[in-house]
């Protein structure tokens, strides 16, 4: 009958050799943290973009454009938008239309730097397509105007930005009048202002984007196709909820592969130190190899024991920079938009699976760190155990 070497004398074995042990773990520790935070900010960035769109609202771009940036709809298009069957109305029975145009504008951050900030010309249709938005300090801007409202991550990250000062730019001042809450999506780091007033001011001769609810989401496919089809446009329309997916993919992708191949470099390291830990365990304990495969443990018991160790090992390291990583999520940082060239805050985000993949990451460098040292002890013959003990 085999047996098995009891999961207590593994546990003691770390205990014995703490301070290694702790060494060893603190090192998987960080590279776990690192591999774990690049995770948790690229489902930041794609949660933060998706959840900007909704699911009944539809946006109209230029045929090619993958930014609203890059789009121009002229006015007799934008005409042509509004008159599609199937859009939603508000309560006075107008169409749930928004046409905006969008810029980018330099500010001063607060850390003195320069940085890039969507300025989106909108109105209150605009704010009635985006119901996760609310004006959280001072009141929306009054139509034809020269006031704005900021989101909240401009004004907490950004100079002179707070409700009644004023920025300059194309040409004019502009009066800060609210600050708009989005509920952590992309429109927390946008300015919005008056669509007419803010193309008058960038000399904008035609709209960025046409954006419209409708009144049955089934119906997307059948407006669609009336829209490209028509020979007057040369417009292309999008769920909005794709739409901003899509514009999260090449930063996530980018920030998602670079980290991980910075991750798996350090984790060399990690993997060295383990099998040098178990390595220094075999070596000090040759004796109790001796002894226990005298007691009647087969060579694939001290393997699995050794192995057992090592991945005990990793998945402490593993725990500890989970547990670090986890308090990223209460950091609020920002980056450029690849799609946009704005910046844009997010937070880091933590799920299941990520959880679940940090852990994997660590059993996995105690799995190749620990094998090879595992297998030497398995190796070792009984004679020459007792006779080095």
């Amino acid at each position: 009958m085999r047996r098995a070497v009891p999961l207590a004398y593994i546990a003691r074995n770390l205990w014995v050799r703490r301070v290694t042990t702790a060494l060893t773990a603190g090192g998987m520790a960080l590279v776990v943290f690192v591999f774990a935070t690049v995770l948790m900010m690229t489902e930041g960035i794609r949660a933060t973009l998706v959840a900007t769109g909704q699911a009944d609202n539809v946006v109209v771009l230029r045929k090619g454009s993958t930014a609203e940036i890059t789009s121009a709809i002229a006015r007799e298009q934008a005409g042509v938008i509004e008159s599609l069957p199937g859009i939603a109305t508000d309560a006075a029975g107008q169409p749930l239309v928004s046409r905006e145009p969008v810029v980018l504008n330099s500010l001063v951050k607060r850390n003195g730097k320069p940085g890039n900030v969507t300025l989106r010309g909108t109105s209150a249709d605009g704010l009635a397509l985006r119901p996760q938005v609310r004006i959280v300090e001072g009141r929306f801007f009054r139509p034809g105007s020269a006031e704005i409202v900021v989101g909240r991550a401009v004004a907490r990250g950004y100079d002179g930005v707070a409700p009644g000062s004023t920025l300059r730019f194309a040409g004019r001042d502009w009066t800060v009048v609210g600050i708009l809450d989005a509920g952590k999506t992309g429109f927390d780091s946008e300015i919005w202002g008056d669509a007419e007033q803010l193309m008058q001011g960038f000399r904008r001769l035609a709209y960025s984007s046409v954006i419209f609810r409708l009144a049955d989401p089934a119906a997307f496919e059948r407006v669609r196709a009336r829209l490209e089809d028509d020979p007057r446009l040369t417009l292309e329309a999008k769920p909005e909820i794709r739409f901003y997916a899509e514009q999260s993919e090449q930063l996530a992708n980018f920030i998602s592969i670079l980290g991980t191949a910075l991750a798996l470099i350090f984790s060399t390291g990690a993997i060295v130190g383990a099998a040098i830990t178990m390595f220094g365990a075999v070596a000090s304990r040759v004796g109790e190899i001796g002894t226990l495969r005298a007691l009647g443990f087969r060579r694939e018991a001290v393997l699995v024991a050794f192995l057992g160790e090592s991945l005990l090992l990793a998945f402490v390291g593993g725990v500890f920079g989970l547990a670090a990583a986890s308090l990223m999520q209460f950091v609020d940082v920002s980056t450029t938009n690849f799609a946009t060239f704005s910046e844009l805050a997010f937070q880091f985000r933590l799920t299941p699976a990520i959880g679940a993949k940090a852990i994997g990451f660590a059993l996995a460098m105690g799995l190749i760190g620990g094998f090879v040292p595992a297998w030497r002890a398995a190796r070792l013959k009984i004679v020459d155990c007792l006779r080095a003990a």
